[in-house]
């Protein structure tokens, strides 16, 4: 009788319209180079404006903390690193877009993806090789042996099918192929983990600064998005499927003409991002997130379990789910560290661990050193440090849900 009772219960949820089977879950983030928030939101694409109805649209920054240990310029490799790897540049180490030495101690997103779920599906698609070749660094041994199992790029290198003409208008051609490549490899493989990035945009902005050309091109931008939008689309209905999308850009624009980025002015740090998901949690809500948040993000949307060690180092929060702590702060007082956090959530204790060292970035395990551990609500904790003498300390405040961490630099060779 219990089993016909179960039977019958099945029976109306799905004719109700609900899956009584767990969905699996697809993630696709895509960079649309070069747009200050400020473009973005007074254009006119109806695709965004779809997807953020739906979930959520937040202003953002990059640059890391200006005028900090982590500020990070406004170049494209910079921003793309950052998001892949939740870090600033202080660690991740790509500076410019030559990418001359990126330190692949700090995982990016599809090796942690990978580390998880070594059998699911990962997925690229770019006008630039270097994003795969030297930023996830495939099949490097350094950057753990990964390698996506599909990667559509190289356009900008088929000068036949692309040639490149001064006006520009070969690399929106590259993006068109890009967004069509993304859009049915979504629609025919579902990968499990996908990037697709757009640079035309950006070359636009290079040439015109803020005019007809470059906002054209962020409306075609759109446009490219809405396909890639379909794609999911037509997969959640056809499949047990349950798809997150994000998109951002990687830097603003110069205020002046809008040709130029690189630097920490306003507008070249003010950047954007959209996302299918609501509701997002109380971090989102009260602070500006961090290009440095998405990967925590899709992270907690796939369920992906990131080793201890490279979690302390993230310094990316994640928009998605329940937080206990934000906003770290740490301050060198004769002797003693000044930690302070914000209680994202007031139950249960926070651990305050020290590392006096940074041998993580050359591969090596930090030694830290449990100091504290104190309800989450005092918010701040003072921690004697007199027996670890040194110029450089990592701080990491662990909470139930999360971790945040904070450097103090007193020797700035670190």
């Amino acid at each position: 009788m219990r089993n016909l009772l179960k039977a019958a219960a099945s029976v109306l949820l799905i004719s109700a319209g609900l899956n009584t089977t767990a969905q699996t879950r697809k993630a696709v983030f895509i960079i649309a180079d070069g747009i200050p928030a400020d473009v973005i939101e007074k254009l006119n694409t109806p695709n965004l404006k779809l997807i953020a109805k739906q979930g959520t649209y937040l202003r953002a920054h990059v640059g890391g903390e200006k005028g900090g240990y982590s500020q990070t310029p406004t170049i494209s490799a910079n921003g793309y690193n950052s998001l892949l790897t939740a870090t600033w540049v202080n660690k991740h180490n790509v500076w410019g877009n030559d990418i001359k030495a990126p330190n692949y101690n700090y995982w990016n997103i599809f090796r942690m993806f990978k580390n998880a779920y070594p059998n699911k599906k990962t997925a690229v698609f770019s006008s630039w090789t270097d994003n795969r070749t030297k930023l996830i660094g495939d099949r490097l041994s350094a950057a753990g042996n990964i390698h996506p199992d599909f990667a559509y790029d190289g356009y900008e290198l088929d000068t036949v099918k692309f040639p490149h003409d001064k006006a520009g208008n070969y690399m929106h051609l590259i993006d068109e192929q890009v967004a069509a490549a993304a859009a049915d490899c979504v629609k025919d493989k579902a990968p499990d983990l996908s990037w697709v990035y757009l640079e035309y945009t950006d070359d636009m902005g290079h040439k015109y600064g803020d005019s007809p050309q470059y906002y054209d091109a962020i409306e075609k931008m759109d446009a490219q998005v809405g396909k890639i939008w379909a794609a999911i689309q037509y997969r959640k209905q056809h499949f047990k499927e349950d798809w997150l999308i994000f998109i951002t850009t990687d830097h603003g624009r110069d205020e002046a003409t809008g040709k130029n980025h690189g630097g920490q002015s306003t507008r070249q740090r003010s950047t954007w991002m959209v996302t299918s998901y609501r509701p997002l949690n109380n971090y989102a809500k009260f602070y500006t997130p961090g290009i440095v948040d998405i990967t925590p993000s899709i992270n907690s949307f796939l369920n992906v379990k990131v080793p201890e060690a490279q979690q302390r180092e993230m310094d990316g929060i994640s928009l998605i789910g329940p937080l206990s702590v934000a906003e770290p702060a740490a301050n060198y007082v004769q002797g003693s560290l000044d930690i302070t956090w914000k209680a994202l959530d007031p139950k249960g204790s926070v651990k305050v661990w020290v590392a006096a060292d940074n041998t993580f970035k050359e591969g090596k395990a930090d030694d830290y050193k449990l100091l504290a551990t104190v309800p989450v609500t005092n918010e701040h904790v003072l921690v004697d440090v007199k027996n670890m003498p040194s110029k450089f300390y990592k701080v990491v405040i662990e909470g139930l849900n999360n971790t945040a961490n904070r450097w103090v630099v007193l020797d700035e060779k670190k």
